[in-house]
């Protein structure tokens, strides 16, 4: 019909028409005007139905126009926008890469072009031979303008199936996340789905300060994101984790854990846990095994909670490093005995009751100090209080719902309440630097907003006695295997037994050990963390002093030139403890 348009153009126009005149003959000149009116009529009504039809052809097609406009488009078939929106690259605290975007090509097929489906998953079959026969059969045959089919391909892939020529295939290009570290940093870096998306780890972190926000509204340009640095060093993650593998497959346990906390600003330097996954493959990430347990794990944490009992007892004012308790008998309470593990039995001062991890002289610590006070102090150092930090994986710490004598004395050594290893060591940093509590963070932090959030948790003088006891404990104690020359190692052991079906083991332990360094003013917190190993070899001990600590040291030895801690080996025969007063 639109073709024909030229044709009106040579139609006569009514003025034309009417001009017209014929020559009268005799007696005619009243047919020849009859004629003329006839004519004009019939040329009106031709132009009249013309512009008639024409104007219904096109209120036909503006109507339609405008009831289009005000539809929403059917956006069912075609993939989202945000699959390919670009995330910043995230980088450790020296500008390594720890994660960053790539390309790569997706294969997707529009059913409705697809003219023999058996056929083309048959060629396709030969490429991507664990694609699922059935599933792919029905999106083929649904007749769809658009559906994936395999999300993420390598490049031989590619390039394997645009050589098989199947009519109603396609690539493509998306972004997905490469991680350069591999496992090595894997449980703080975190995840993306397939859409791209954060969903554990850092990388849901970021998306939850507005990154979402900004694929959804399309202005996540990768010219336009900075790279997001983290507090992490990665040499020292790779220390940590390859510190633990090597003591999980050692001591036969079933997990471990380690983390190196700056005591001075709250950052976390390397934290590590295994088993763990390859974030380029996470295949098992899911795995009821693969947990962070430094952060999302909760432990009942043994005697390393001695340092919060004496630090308690020490900065209540009741207790001084001369005040003597008596560990010569087992204490019962209800049906409960609670003795020493290697019992000295006999009156133990403050410091022998640290050093020989004494179970009797923690208890009755507490008790000089009282349930309530016991209770505060655990919260007021932040032990028993969901952890505030960047990393989405925290596990909030159980306690008593009532707190009775008796839980206060086996909290008192680490029994009766649970929390996180990272919780520990930044509890016993608090002890350390001064007496502030600083959450910790994952990201870089100074000196001066670290302790524009901190909060004074212990008297100086309580820390220069934790201080004397942590060095005390490494040299006399059972903290000796964590000793590194040069570098002035103090800390405390803990080793818990388990509960096995509601009941504690005595033959399945969860350990732990905690350093600080260097003890003249320590700069660092190491925690490590080791489930249910076994002796190293048969006859061998399997307490934290054995198998926890020796892992702390070996972190230590291997990363503290790297921390900028200088060896001073000028006390190295006969050690000088730091001095308290």
């Amino acid at each position: 019909m639109i073709a024909r348009l030229p044709v009106i153009g040579r139609l006569p126009t009514i003025g034309r028409l009417l001009k017209r005149r014929t020559k009268p003959s005799e007696g005619g000149s009243i047919v020849v005007d009859g004629a003329r009116k006839a004519t004009g009529g019939k040329a009106r009504t031709r132009i009249v139905m013309t512009m008639a039809v024409f104007f219904g052809i096109y209120s036909s097609i503006a109507g339609r126009l405008v009831y289009l406009g005000f539809q929403n488009p059917d956006m069912s078939g075609v993939p989202q926008n945000r699959v390919t929106a670009s995330r910043p690259d995230i980088v450790d605290r020296n500008g390594e890469v720890l994660a960053t975007d790539i390309k790569t090509a997706s294969l997707f097929a529009e059913p409705r072009r697809i003219v023999d489906a058996d056929e083309a998953i048959e060629k396709l079959s030969t490429v991507l031979p664990e694609i699922d026969y059935e599933q792919t059969y029905r999106k083929l045959k649904s007749g769809a303008g658009f559906v994936w089919l395999q999300r993420q391909l390598t490049p031989k892939q590619q390039a394997d199936i645009m050589q098989l020529g199947i009519p109603g295939f396609g690539f493509r290009t998306e972004k997905r996340r490469f991680y350069p570290a591999g496992e090595t940093s894997s449980y703080i870096v975190g995840l993306t789905n397939i859409d791209n998306q954060g969903i554990s780890g850092m990388e849901r972190y970021i998306d939850d300060q507005g990154l979402t926000d900004l694929q959804a509204s399309g202005l996540a340009v990768a010219k336009d994101l900075k790279p997001v640095q983290l507090s992490i060093d990665l040499r020292v993650q790779h220390i940590v984790r390859d510190e633990i593998a090597t003591g999980m497959d050692k001591y036969h346990a079933i997990a471990a854990g380690a983390v190196v906390l700056n005591v001075k600003t709250g950052e976390v330097v390397a934290m590590a846990s295994v088993p763990d996954f390859d974030p380029n493959n996470p295949y098992n990430a899911q795995d009821k095994d693969r947990l962070n347990r430094m952060s999302a794990g909760l432990y009942e944490m043994g005697s390393t909670f001695k340092s919060f009992t004496t630090a308690m007892a020490l900065d209540s004012g009741k207790v001084t490093m001369e005040s003597r308790f008596d560990a010569s008998h087992p204490i019962q309470i209800g049906h409960q005995t609670i003795h020493d593990f290697h019992g000295k039995n006999r009156v133990l001062s403050v410091p022998e009751v640290f050093i020989y991890s004494s179970n009797i002289g923690s208890a009755r610590e507490a008790d000089v100090v009282g349930i309530d006070g016991h209770r505060e102090f655990l919260h007021r150092v932040g032990i028993l209080e969901k952890m505030q930090t960047e990393l989405p994986e925290v596990a909030r710490p159980t306690e008593p719902k009532v707190w009775k004598k008796v839980n206060s004395i086996t909290i008192a050594f680490g029994h009766g309440v649970s929390t996180t290893p990272l919780q520990t060591a930044v509890g016993c940093a608090a002890l350390m630097n001064g007496g502030y509590l600083i959450q910790p963070t994952f990201l870089p932090r100074t000196q001066e907003q670290a302790m524009a959030v901190a909060k004074r948790v212990v008297s100086e003088k309580t820390v220069e006695g934790m201080r004397y006891l942590y060095q005390l404990n490494a040299e006399k104690g059972s903290g000796k295997n964590a000793r590194v020359p040069g570098y002035r190692v103090g800390g405390k052991t803990g080793t818990a037994e388990k509960v096995i079906n509601g009941r504690y083991s005595s033959t399945v332990r969860f350990n732990a050990f905690v350093a600080a360094f260097p003890m003249d003013d320590p700069q660092y917190i190491v925690l490590s963390i080791i489930d249910e190993p076994k002796p190293e070899k048969p006859g061998m001990g399997a307490t934290a002093g054995s198998n926890a600590a020796p892992i702390v040291a070996n972190i230590i030895r291997r990363s503290a030139s790297m921390l900028g801690v200088k060896p001073d080996f000028s006390h190295e025969n006969g050690a000088t403890l730091v001095s308290y007063q």
